[in-house]
């Protein structure tokens, strides 16, 4: 089997390659050369400026100098580590056209947004690149002056309210130094201010729910005031009651799935009531959590905590052994007729929603009165004014012999009287 020979190669001979081929050298300098040379032709004029960076993409590649080109349009030229714009040996290359150097009025920052928007729809692929800019560049806050931090906070309140970037951007803020020396805080008011000024109190409330960003709002704060009184005062001398009102909704869910855990945790154990009963009014008292929240929480641990028989003939006995158990538990903190409407209420709901349970309810509200859980002003309220309507008719039917039973021994006792 003959063998194809190799041709012989001369010595010296060059290989060619196609220009394709052959790789552009990364140069950021000539790049930010060329960007600024054109944009300060453009002038302040925002139009001028977007048609200049518009027809330069296809001249310069954006792809390979996006970081840049967001850099040059923020601070007028090439960041370096610690937010300092980079000098080309004594000569600082810069450009006015730019944030930092933008009027700080709402109407110039507006407009001037509009150039990042058209940008990045005319080059989709810059998207994600400002993205990881905007995770550079709120890092370097520190090395910016407190004029160009206020300028970018309310840049970044417009970008992420018209979702240029998205609200989980700002938690990179959450920098030890950034945190500690307050400048993490500081933008993070001037972002939310401007966010309300602009798309108003339930678009920044629902962009923080959505972000999950309510989490993390203490993180913000110094650690030496950190603290609910500091918090709640920062933020209302702002005007931003609401945000405080979010935070203290978010750290009771907190704190009401703590003391679910360790009240579950503790009837597992088999723990003495009254340690239990004591430890949770502590744990509420920290949290600030009202008592008729903390019997709903209670009885929903309770009722967790048992496997149920699905023969419904079996079921009331087990319900009712169950229950028996912890009526000290209950009682505890049914302390206000608000805390008793409250379980009245959520043992209906319960019943209704676990239909096995539905011909339950009347003996356990007759447990409840027995246990002095329920008063008899609160059934025969429930009763004809203020139950709910999840299976309003069979509850009502089920507790019309007792409530007849309580307004007749009512009208004796009222007789007894006044003989």
């Amino acid at each position: 089997m003959s063998q194809k020979t190799e041709k012989p190669v001369l010595s010296g001979q060059r290989i060619k390659t196609r220009k394709r081929d052959e790789k552009e050298k990364y140069d950021p300098a000539g790049f930010r050369d060329f960007i600024v040379v054109g944009l300060n032709s453009a002038g302040s004029d925002v139009d001028a400026i977007y048609k200049f960076l518009d027809s330069a993409g296809s001249k310069v590649d954006y792809r390979r100098y996006g970081e840049a080109l967001f850099d040059i349009l923020i601070a007028g030229g090439l960041l370096v580590p610690g937010g300092s714009v980079a000098q080309d040996g004594d000569k600082l290359c810069k450009t006015n056209a730019c944030i930092f150097e933008a009027p700080d009025d709402m109407t110039s920052m507006r407009n001037f947004e509009q150039v990042f928007v058209k940008l990045m729809r005319r080059y989709k692929y810059l998207e994600k690149m400002f993205l990881e800019e905007m995770k550079k560049v709120l890092i370097f806050i520190k090395g910016f002056s407190e004029s160009e931090r206020i300028k970018l906070a309310r840049m970044t309140a417009l970008w992420i309210a018209n979702n240029s970037v998205q609200p989980q951007v700002l938690t990179v803020l959450i920098n030890e130094h950034l945190v500690k020396d307050g400048l993490a805080l500081e933008f993070l008011i001037e972002v939310f201010v401007t966010w309300k000024q602009e798309k108003g109190l339930s678009s920044l409330m629902t962009s923080l729910k959505k972000s999950g960003l309510e989490k993390s709002l203490m993180e913000f704060v110094p650690p030496n005031k950190r603290t609910e009184e500091y918090f709640k005062a920062v933020f209302e001398e702002k005007g931003l009651n609401d945000i405080v009102k979010l935070h203290l909704a978010q750290e009771s869910q907190g704190a009401k799935r703590s003391l679910e855990r360790h009240l579950s945790t503790r009837l597992a154990e088999d723990a003495p009531i009254k340690e239990v009963i004591s430890e949770i009014q502590k744990m509420a008292a920290k949290a600030n959590i009202p008592e008729n929240e903390v019997v709903i929480l209670v009885w929903s641990v309770i009722m967790a905590h048992a496997e149920w028989n699905k023969k419904e003939e079996l079921l009331t006995d087990q319900a009712l052994r169950h229950l028996k158990q912890y009526t000290v538990l209950l009682a505890a903190f049914t302390t206000t007729t608000r805390s008793e409407f409250a379980l009245m209420l959520k043992v209906q709901e319960y019943c209704y929603e676990n239909m096995n349970f539905m011909k339950v309810f009347q003996k356990i509200i007759l447990l409840f009165y027995k246990t002095d859980i329920i008063s008899e002003e609160v059934i025969l309220k429930w009763y004809n004014e203020s139950h709910s309507t999840k299976g309003k008719i069979m509850f009502l039917q089920q507790m019309k012999p007792f409530i007849e039973w309580l307004q007749s021994a009512e009208e004796e006792s009222g007789s007894d009287e006044d003989e």
